[in-house]
């Protein structure tokens, strides 16, 4: 569906596909936790800690852009597209 000029199908999945590159960048974040915590570098380990909740935040932001360009796109005047 084409809404205002935005392909809202396409548009959807490309916010799934950042969301997607945020998670395995959050699964990488958390093993590095784990190897700072059990090698004994506690200010290392918190700042991981720090960023995994930040890119928990990244994906919920995310998650919500995408259920609102549905929204948005059924709200949006019609789009009417003529050949020239």
């Amino acid at each position: 569906m084409c809404t205002n000029g935005v392909n809202v199908t396409q548009f959807k999945a490309t916010i799934e596909q950042i969301d997607e590159a945020v998670a395995l960048t959050r699964r990488w974040t958390h093993r590095a936790y784990h190897t700072a915590d059990e090698g004994q570098q506690p200010r290392t380990a918190a700042t991981l800690r720090e960023a995994q909740g930040l890119l928990d935040e990244v994906r919920a932001l995310l998650s919500e852009a995408g259920d609102t360009i549905e929204a948005e796109a059924a709200s949006a005047p019609g789009v009417s597209v003529h050949l020239a």
